[in-house]
């Protein structure tokens, strides 16, 4: 995939019936599907099946096992309630008849009320003086890390710039944060919001196990530590779009038991906050 166009053809489903769609995988550089394609592509399927209008407005998943990116998954919707303000949807996603998968996703009608958010962090580096994935591996690539450069070397639709470049050869603890600006490649006009909120919903799954491991970077990477989604959650606050450049900024308040927890959130580049991200991972040391 590299452009917006080639993720939507992966996110949109084929319908089987009114409840059920099938969908495709595409490799991000795991011999698994990647999690936030299963995410995006769930979503897709119960947007669906709402037909009155209402927006997606939060999710809660759990990963069951891992996928086979060979074999289609089916994507089974369950319409579990149709409210007078909000829709709720339970969606099970199943290869070879084993659930490997499984979202709740709510729907709210169009209201107003009150408004207030925090505020994004305000010094930081501007994407126009950083380095995007693209370009470490142009500037660095004969002397990275055999992994760390096949992983940079898989074609994406999306740029990603952190604000902080971490040496792989500099073995130290860092803090627990993280801030990744990013951005779609391609066309992204005529994006209707509830394909916007599927794209998102897929990114999102990107860089948040990072500010986990960052606490524990002089001993622990990505080659001798198992990581892997266990759950995921999103809440989506305000209308967006992609022309610009996006920031997601996460945070690790724990890690312990081989499980890391981190939460993030994102906003555009004038400080709108358009969601928020929770996830715990499997972080499980290899000997």
């Amino acid at each position: 995939m590299t452009t917006v166009n080639d993720l939507l053809n992966l996110l949109i489903l084929e319908k089987v019936d009114d409840c059920k769609f099938n969908g495709v995988s595409e490799t991000v550089g795991s011999p698994v599907v990647f999690g936030g394609q299963v995410l995006a592509q769930a979503v897709n399927a119960a947007s669906r099946t709402i037909t009155n209008q209402r927006v997606l407005h939060s999710l809660h998943a759990y990963f069951l096992e891992a996928g086979n990116l060979n074999t289609s998954i089916t994507y089974s919707v369950n319409k579990v309630r149709d409210g007078g303000s909000f829709s709720v949807r339970r969606v099970t996603a199943i290869q070879n008849e084993v659930p490997i998968f499984i979202l709740a996703a709510s729907f709210h009608k169009a209201e107003e009320g009150y408004d207030h958010q925090i505020e994004m962090k305000s010094n930081l580096k501007q994407p126009e003086d950083l380095l995007s994935w693209t370009d470490m591996l142009k500037k660095w690539g004969d002397i990275l890390p055999k992994d760390l450069k096949a992983f940079f070397e898989i074609n994406r639709p999306i740029e990603f710039k952190p604000t902080e470049i971490v040496n792989p050869f500099d073995r130290k603890n860092l803090p627990p944060y993280s801030d990744v600006w990013f951005k779609l490649k391609g066309d992204i006009n005529g994006l209707n919001l509830s394909k916007k909120q599927q794209v998102l919903t897929y990114i999102s799954d990107y860089n948040l196990l990072i500010s986990a491991l960052n606490p524990h970077a002089k001993i622990a990477d990505w080659t001798n530590t198992l990581t892997a989604s266990l759950d995921h959650s999103m809440w989506f606050f305000r209308e967006f779009d992609f022309s610009d450049w996006l920031l997601f900024s996460m945070e690790s308040p724990s890690a312990s038991r081989a499980r890391g927890f981190a939460r993030g959130n994102i906003f555009t580049r004038d400080g709108k906050l358009i969601a928020s991200v929770a996830q715990e991972g499997l972080m499980r040391p290899l000997n």
